[in-house]
């Protein structure tokens, strides 16, 4: 006759013996993604408006760049009217226009809006600008006006 041990569990055997979690283990970890969220959120935010301030500033130096290549040859910068398009495409009247002087189209500033260009500018030979996300002359922050003639 064989004989069958009965065997005792110990508290931590029977810890491994249940299956799932708690419904406080989950909301203990649902709080713990929670308070992670709200702390990397705002900074996610404020980094991408930081971000496209920059790449305005550098699209805007990139242009003006274009623009006094632009006047090396022609010997004038492109009217008002003529705008930022004569960097790609040749405007009447310019003889000596040596471009495509952007590799591709103009670009719209980072907020989906053309920049601002004029010829003669109130600031210099030209003033190139985007009024930021907002989209009118001032603000602060992401509304914050980019133009070529700031330090």
């Amino acid at each position: 006759m064989i004989r069958r041990e009965k065997k005792f569990y110990r508290p931590v055997d029977r810890l491994r013996l249940r299956d799932g979690f708690t419904l406080v283990e989950l909301l203990v970890v649902m709080v713990i993604i929670g308070l992670l969220a709200a702390l990397v959120v705002p900074t996610y935010i404020g980094r991408e408006r930081k971000a496209r301030s920059q790449a305005a500033r550098a699209q805007i130096e990139l242009l003006s760049t274009a623009l006094d290549t632009f006047r090396l040859d022609v010997g004038r910068y492109p009217t008002t009217d003529e705008g930022l398009d004569a960097l790609v495409s040749k405007p009447s009247g310019a003889d000596r226009w040596d471009g495509p002087y952007l590799k591709k189209a103009v670009p719209l500033d980072p907020w989906a809006k053309p920049y601002l260009y004029t010829s003669p500018g109130q600031h210099g030979s030209f003033d190139l600008l985007s009024y930021g996300a907002d989209g009118v002359p001032g603000g602060e922050g992401d509304n914050r006006d980019v133009t070529s003639w700031e330090g």
